[in-house]
């Protein structure tokens, strides 16, 4: 594959995000998921639990580096989901019984999911750091050459989750108020992650790839979403009001994807309904794109990302064991640098490996294989 190599000089990059870089979650080890189990069945303590999940990131960040990642995540080892255990520690918001069933599809047929409901209560505010501890291991577990990242829901994931349903409009009559506290607790969370020495993180979204396909469209619209063909350019708002003073020297990322839950997803369609508002408008400096199967349409709305932003190519899937070919791999970032420079792009997994404590169906040994030939991948076409 001359033709790729030859495009470019842009070589290895020293900032995120990187040529070969992954979206956060790793398949979590087996002693960690006995360890939960023991924990929820009041067979050890709080204590014994975190020695177990301390253990497992300085594993699985030596992983990392080992495999050749400039990145380094904990793997959301301490999570069971890629987003609630976040959103639920923001005030305001309580925990409610999850009645809505969201069906996933796979190869072989489907899986019902019955996800975490939630329910803004009061104003919505920030009265700690999120994951400020946890944040704090991984700076310190990381080595030299290594750069930590954080990865959390963007805000829109608290409004996807529920709609106007959710918000008690005895506290949110309008809904403006609603977003102008959430934005506000998010900004305010960025700013007391900049002063850990977070330098990398990551909003993830599922949303802005969701509203992609017209059945989405249509069962959030139900929720009372409102006027769900202009939601996409509300959320991508919504996104840059929570970066308005992030600080000085902070990457910041987003990660779309259409839904990841064993091996399974949720949605389908091409970023073409989303992509002007999304790439010309948002507000971040790289975007993490799901495109390991037909399911994310082709490369053309790639063309409205604008010079000095960075597209991470997600060519490898993380829904399945079986290997990608090197050469394919080449293949496709060619065509996608018909539409957005080469020295533009960079590669990662698809989604992540385990976005739910259950994680997807393939084994340690291919999930460290798909990881190496990301970053070999990288160095062949990037240098």
């Amino acid at each position: 594959m001359a033709d790729v190599q030859d495009q470019t000089r842009a070589g290895r990059r020293t900032t995120p995000p990187f040529r070969a870089d992954h979206v956060g979650s790793l398949l979590r080890p087996p002693e960690l998921l006995s360890a939960r189990e023991a924990f929820a069945a009041g067979r050890i303590d709080t204590d014994e639990l975190r020695r177990i999940e301390d253990e497992a990131i300085r594993d699985v960040v030596t992983l990392q580096r080992e495999v050749g990642l400039q990145s380094a995540t904990d793997g959301e080892f301490r999570r069971a989901t890629w987003h609630m255990d976040f959103i639920y520690q923001l005030g305001g918001l309580d925990q409610a019984p999850g009645d809505l069933k969201v069906q996933f599809r796979n190869e072989q047929g489907t899986v019902e999911w019955t996800p975490a409901a939630l329910h803004v209560s009061e104003k919505i505010h920030l009265d700690h750091t999120i994951f400020a501890e946890a944040f704090e291991f991984l700076r310190g577990a990381v080595s030299d050459g290594q750069t930590p990242k954080l990865t959390i829901p963007s805000p829109n994931m608290v409004h996807y989750r529920g709609g106007r349903a959710a918000v008690d409009e005895r506290i949110y009559p309008d809904m403006d108020g609603f977003w102008e506290d959430l934005c506000g607790a998010y900004a305010s969370e960025l700013r007391a992650l900049g002063q850990l020495g977070c330098t990398y993180l990551q909003f993830d979204d599922t949303s802005l790839a969701y509203l992609n396909d017209p059945r989405q469209r249509e069962q959030i619209a139900a929720r009372g979403a409102g006027d769900v063909e202009h939601l996409h350019e509300q959320y991508v708002r919504n996104i840059n009001r929570a970066l308005e003073g992030r600080p000085e020297g902070m990457t910041v990322t987003t990660h779309l994807c259409r839904g990841n839950f064993r091996s399974s997803w949720a949605a389908e369609g091409g970023y073409d309904f989303v992509a002007e508002a999304l790439f010309g408008g948002l507000g971040v400096d790289g975007f993490f794109l799901e495109y390991d199967d037909a399911r994310s349409g082709g490369f053309e709305p790639l063309r409205f990302v604008p010079e000095g932003k960075y597209v991470v190519l997600g060519l490898v899937t993380t829904k399945r064991g079986e290997l990608e070919s090197k050469d394919l791999l080449k293949r496709r970032i060619e065509e996608a640098s018909q539409y957005v420079p080469i020295e533009q792009l960079c590669l990662s997994p698809q989604c992540g490996f385990s976005s739910t404590v259950e994680g997807n169906a393939l084994t340690r040994e291919e999930q460290i294989a798909k990881l190496e030939l990301i970053v070999e991948t990288a160095a062949e076409v990037w240098g």
